[in-house]
């Protein structure tokens, strides 16, 4: 029988700045928890006039990085400091990587080339909610489900 629990992500992002834990216990992830999306399909389809298809296969391999987590959750501040000093000049831009790994499912995800899209947009509502941190990615790397890392006796 399969199991899943977000307790077995660790996720953490590298770049200009520091290193930064975000899928520990403590991290005040939010319930919507860390998605990784391609920016674009791999493969165009076309048919000709005499119905003979023909596939192009796209080499882009970019995409987007959602971080969610709790208004309250300390890695705010933690990503609004890495920001800060990432945006003083285009040298320190675009650098980040992030990865995301389960070791019981044997995900393991990677975003590298990642920049910070924007700061989350700031609410302060009566009961409080998340912030989303967007990352776009340049390279996006993954394996799904490939079993666990480390077997038990």
């Amino acid at each position: 029988m399969a199991a899943y629990s977000f307790l077995d992500v660790l996720c953490t992002i590298a770049g200009p700045g520091g290193t930064i834990s975000i899928g520990q216990q403590e991290a005040g992830v939010a319930d919507e928890g860390i998605s990784v999306s391609y920016m674009e399909d791999k493969n165009t389809m076309v048919v000709g006039a005499d119905g003979t298809p023909m596939h192009s296969l796209h080499a882009g391999m970019g995409g987007t990085c959602h971080i969610r987590l709790q208004k309250t959750s300390p890695v705010n501040n933690q990503l609004q400091q890495m920001f800060d000093y990432q945006r003083m000049s285009a040298a320190y831009w675009g650098q980040n990587t992030i990865k995301i790994d389960n070791f019981v499912e044997g995900d393991n995800v990677t975003c590298q080339l990642a920049a910070f899209k924007k700061e989350p947009d700031f609410a302060n509502p009566k009961i409080a909610g998340t912030c989303e941190w967007i990352f776009d990615v340049g390279v996006i790397t993954e394996v799904i489900n490939a079993g666990p890392a480390v077997t038990s006796p």
